[in-house]
């Protein structure tokens, strides 16, 4: 077992069913501040930070990305959850659907959000060895530009400020070590074992994973449901916050057992 004890925050009742929210690459857990408060009316909720981002701790890469399901399962134990809903994005989203293939009894519900089965071998190495490079801070500009559409970074700057520098925060080695994950990864093999039920939500204007991506997604786990919201890039939670908060509530209260 390779898992390292990720930092976590807890919100909403005690007893109440699991909902766990894995981050993006470049993200921190606070990524998800637009959805928690709603969630945690109903739901225990746990935010974590990926290893590598945030206040996890930062273990030398490259990672696999069963390291990183290696560590959501050890989470997993840690706040005593047997069984959870798992909502991911991007990077938390190829986690959510590794670890439901891999250790299916885990995971009640799962929802995917702007993320894809297989990327292929390449842009995310190159990255990589430009971050190890140069640091975090050199590729925060370009990636910012693919987190938010044009007219969203118009309207929001401080929003889009406060994000540009949690992406330049991001531990080089823990960035570089994700990016390696992601190169690595192919679970097109796994999507037919999924059986947890599926929500897919992919963003119109995603240009970091296209809606292809989670059209394949959808294609290949049984009875995947698929939601596109526009306009939303890659992180389509904080554009169009209050449609995929609803989507998410949908999906996990349909299991019918939230407060």
């Amino acid at each position: 077992m390779s898992a390292v004890a990720v930092s976590y925050t807890e919100a909403g009742p005690a007893d109440a069913p699991v909902v766990v929210l894995s981050n993006s690459l470049g993200a921190t857990r606070a990524m998800w501040d637009p959805q928690v408060p709603a969630l945690a009316e109903r739901y225990r909720v746990i935010t974590y930070d990926t290893r590598g981002h945030g206040e996890s701790p930062v273990p030398a890469g490259p990672y696999t990305l069963d390291d990183l399901v290696d560590d959501l399962v050890a989470l997993l134990d840690e706040v005593g959850a047997e069984r959870a809903n798992v909502a991911g994005l991007s990077l938390g989203g190829m986690t959510g659907m590794r670890l439901a293939a891999r250790e299916p009894a885990r995971v009640h519900r799962l929802a995917l959000l702007c993320t894809s089965a297989f990327v292929g071998p390449g842009p995310y190495g190159d990255r990589a060895r430009m971050v190890r490079a140069e640091g975090t801070g050199t590729v925060a500009p370009a990636v910012i530009e693919r987190w938010f559409t044009p007219g969203f970074r118009e309207q929001e700057p401080d929003l889009v400020a406060r994000m540009e520098a949690m992406i330049a925060g991001t531990p080089d080695e823990g960035y570089a070590g994700c990016c390696e994950a992601i190169d690595a990864m192919d679970l097109r093999p796994d999507l037919a074992r999924i059986v947890a039920p599926t929500l897919v939500v992919s963003g119109w204007d995603d240009p970091a994973l296209p809606p292809e991506h989670q059209q394949a997604i959808a294609d290949g786990i049984p009875g995947a449901e698929l939601l596109t919201v526009s306009p939303g890039a890659h992180l389509a939670n904080i554009e169009q916050a209050l449609r995929v908060t609803g989507a998410l509530l949908g999906h996990f209260d349909t299991a019918g057992d939230a407060r």
